[in-house]
């Protein structure tokens, strides 16, 4: 099972506070399909950073998470997320050694197909990173971006929230070096796995979630 993130502390929350940020540290690059806006697409990935910033967030994403890796020391490819959500109330789910670790903000949750202009683009946001200690070809990783939501979509369907996610919305899939595993499917050996410990985590975030957003930061 993959270590929990190391819990550290950023610089510049947009405001010029400080905040809480999950780090992970991996010793040897792992592969990684990240929807993140710093490092996002397919690749390595030697590290990966949730930031936790303030609801009225206004940064540049991209260059403000490239400073906050910098200043926590991190080095070569990695991938970046930020979200309003309390990082610290992180929520995680196991099943059969695939993990996932999420940070779940509901405050405006909204439907996948809902037409323009339904809900606004604001930080909540579910964040979610997870882990399949087996490696998997460039389109099981893919496949198991779709399997996450999936798995994400049904726990939130089951918590009773009115919506598939939120605008804002990020994933990371971690997989081990090389490829060899041609799916990531929910019927997959390991996309059954990944799509369990999603849907306990979020399960358990959205549960959590009267109080999404951190200190007093609700407008």
């Amino acid at each position: 099972m993959t270590p929990p993130p190391a819990i550290e502390t950023h610089p510049d929350d947009g405001t010029g506070a400080a905040r809480p940020v999950l780090v992970w540290r991996f010793p040897t690059p792992l592969r990684c399909v990240s929807s993140g806006v710093l490092g996002g697409g397919l690749g390595a990935c030697a590290w990966v950073l949730n930031a936790e910033v303030h609801e009225r967030y206004h940064l540049d994403p991209a260059p403000h998470l490239a400073r906050t890796a910098a200043a926590l020391g991190l080095r070569g490819p990695g991938t970046g997320l930020l979200t309003a959500a309390a990082v610290r109330a992180f929520t995680t789910g196991e099943d059969g050694g695939a993990t996932c670790v999420a940070t779940v903000g509901l405050t405006v949750p909204t439907w996948a197909a809902a037409p323009d202009g339904a809900a606004p683009t604001r930080p909540g946001t579910i964040n979610l990173v997870c882990r399949v200690p087996a490696p998997l070809d460039d389109a099981a990783l893919v496949n198991a971006v779709v399997t996450v939501t999936e798995a994400k979509a049904q726990a939130l369907g089951e918590a009773g929230v009115p919506g598939t996610g939120t605008a804002s919305d990020a994933v990371v899939v971690l997989a081990d070096p090389g490829g060899g595993e041609p799916y990531g499917g929910p019927r997959s050996r390991w996309g059954a796995r990944l799509a369990r410990a999603v849907h306990a985590a979020v399960l358990a975030g959205a549960g959590a979630s009267a109080k999404p957003l951190s200190g007093n930061d609700v407008a």
